[in-house]
């Protein structure tokens, strides 16, 4: 690869376009579906503000709890809620510049960004967080046309132990082995195509101190299709898990419908995420 040299950007283009055609080749090529990680992805001092603006912000700045049977994480997408480090770094990673690297890495023309952020922004898990497997809704919710392609995952753990867990998984399309863990260590960034078999997740809770998180700046483009495959998150269970998979179909259900009316009817995700609660906790103790 071509050296790195000091660059004040905070997404160095001239060295990874320099770098894309063998990048290109290692995502479009990888298995179990086109993915790639990339080390020192961003300009470590800016993420280390995102990581104390993010040390900073508390449960009334807008954060939306996804906790039901398959999820137990927090979100929070409003672009105006978000502190100016962790702004300008989802506003460069929607930059032309960089859509155009990402068009080129991934093979997918057209890619567009989403204002909304929707389901993506800032996430965080506390210690016994975690995120069943799944592959993610396939068609925007306020945008019928819009198909998800391609997502973008930008860690901020820094320090972050082995021991911890945290590990993104990528599965393959018969849910029958888990192909890849990546440890969700600070500049890490994760890019994979968002087909409707790209099952992934982080589904062991994890095991990191009372005072420390597991966060990202998660963020998903999307191709403009006449005719999208439309589907809401749709959750699995791996090998072993039998016993779950009455659950996880219920709470699939939930999701789908709640997905639906999302689309008619513009629901706030922070409403719906206590509904989702309230039912899953209702079955679980069926």
């Amino acid at each position: 690869m071509k050296e790195r040299t000091h660059n004040t950007q905070l997404f160095d283009r001239d060295y990874w376009n320099a770098q894309l055609p063998v990048l290109s080749s290692e995502y479009q090529g990888a298995s179990p579906y086109p993915h790639i990680v990339l080390e020192n992805f961003l300009d470590p001092q800016v993420l280390d503000a995102c990581v104390q603006e993010f040390d900073k912000l508390n449960e009334e700045d807008g954060w939306i709890n996804y906790v039901h049977y398959n999820e137990n994480k927090a979100g929070l997408n409003k672009l105006d809620l978000l502190p100016p480090s962790i702004r300008r770094t989802i506003n460069e990673l929607n930059s032309p510049e960089f859509l155009e690297f990402l068009s080129t890495l991934t093979g997918i023309k057209g890619l567009m960004k989403d204002d909304l952020l929707e389901g993506g922004g800032i996430h965080q898990s506390k210690r016994g967080g975690y995120l069943n497997i799944h592959a993610d809704f396939t068609v925007h919710p306020h945008h019928r046309h819009w198909q998800r392609r391609v997502n973008v995952l930008v860690y901020l753990n820094k320090d972050w132990e082995e021991e911890w867990g945290g590990k993104l998984e990528l599965w393959d399309k018969q849910m029958q082995a888990c192909e890849r863990k990546v440890l969700p260590v600070f500049n890490r960034c994760v890019i994979f195509n968002t087909d409707a078999d790209s099952y992934h997740g982080h589904p062991e809770p994890t095991a990191c101190p009372e005072d420390r998180h597991r966060r990202s700046i998660a963020l998903y483009y999307y191709t403009e299709e006449a005719q999208p495959f439309r589907r809401a998150t749709h959750y699995v269970t791996r090998p072993g898990e039998e016993r779950k998979k009455l659950m996880v179909k219920l709470d699939n259900t939930l999701v789908a419908i709640y997905t639906e009316i999302k689309g008619m009817l513009g629901s706030n995700d922070k409403i719906v995420s206590k509904v989702l609660r309230f039912f899953s906790r209702k079955k679980q103790r069926k």
